[in-house]
């Protein structure tokens, strides 16, 4: 393919840098890769808003920008990764798109829903991956078998599966390792996306149209909201679990996701919680 596939040169490349509050070297180097990584997940948070809210989500880079640096909102796999990807394009950074099949702990067979990125950068491959909320990567992960990385306080190890030849994204929890999703190597793009998201933001047995999902991890402390109930998970595993009333959201969403609404969508929200 020849272009932009990422629609890199559309980006408003300083006003992405300054919502992730990046301020330093924009050379495509594995440190800033590390950097834009650390950024982006810390400035914007994992939100369904849209779809809980009856709306279309649009993954056109003026619509992402609009949303998700214009007006601090957070977004969904898709959405993040294609931002991000938009930013890594045009920083100069070897990007490829990867589509993945979310485990969360259980052997189901489920089909490839979720958006992450590739970078290769001096002969060795990175997986990127801003955008799969509460146990989100901290940062890159080196594509490589029996990989294992400490990032804060989390520990999270990729190994190739036998058979399958599947990478396994996992977590180490308390009780050993915890797979979060299985990918392949197959080239994505953003018209893939596109079909996965129609899925994910339209089917009733999608876990985004049924109820609230916003969630932010952070090096000592992961933050979920699923519904009403707001759950904070410790390093230790520990967890506090606080029921959330419909006029608390918004501000609530505002203080500890980082998420900013209008007062118009923050009365419907508060409207939709209620019922």
């Amino acid at each position: 393919m020849t272009g932009s596939t990422w629609g890199g040169d559309q980006l408003d490349l300083d006003a992405y840098l300054a919502r992730i509050g990046h301020t330093g070297d924009r050379r495509p180097t594995l440190d800033t890769l590390r950097a834009l990584h650390a950024g982006h997940g810390a400035a914007i948070g994992f939100e369904n808003l849209e779809i809980v809210l009856g709306r279309p989500v649009p993954l056109d880079l003026a619509s992402l920008q609009d949303k998700m640096v214009r007006q601090r909102r957070g977004g969904y796999c898709y959405e993040q990764n294609l931002l991000y990807a938009a930013a890594l394009e045009r920083l100069g950074f070897r990007v490829t798109g990867l589509g993945a099949r979310i485990r969360m702990g259980e052997e189901k067979l489920r089909p490839v829903t979720h958006a992450l990125l590739k970078v290769e950068l001096d002969g060795a491959e990175w997986i990127t991956d801003v955008g799969f909320g509460g146990e989100a990567l901290p940062a890159p992960v080196p594509l490589r078998d029996g990989a294992e990385v400490r990032q804060g306080a989390w520990t999270f190890g990729l190994v190739r599966e036998p058979g399958t030849g599947s990478w396994v994204l996992r977590s180490r929890h308390a009780d050993g390792w915890f797979d979060l999703y299985a990918f392949g190597t197959e080239e994505r793009f953003p018209v893939d996306y596109a079909v996965f998201n129609h899925y994910i933001s339209t089917h009733p047995r999608s876990p985004f149209t049924r109820r609230i999902v916003v969630q932010k991890p952070g090096a000592a402390l992961r933050r979920t909201l699923i519904g009403r109930d707001l759950t904070l998970t410790r390093p230790d595993w520990s967890q506090e679990v606080r029921r959330i009333a419909p006029e608390e959201l918004p501000a609530l969403l505002d203080t500890a996701f980082g998420i900013t609404l209008t007062a118009a969508d923050a009365a419907a929200l508060v409207a939709h919680a209620a019922e």
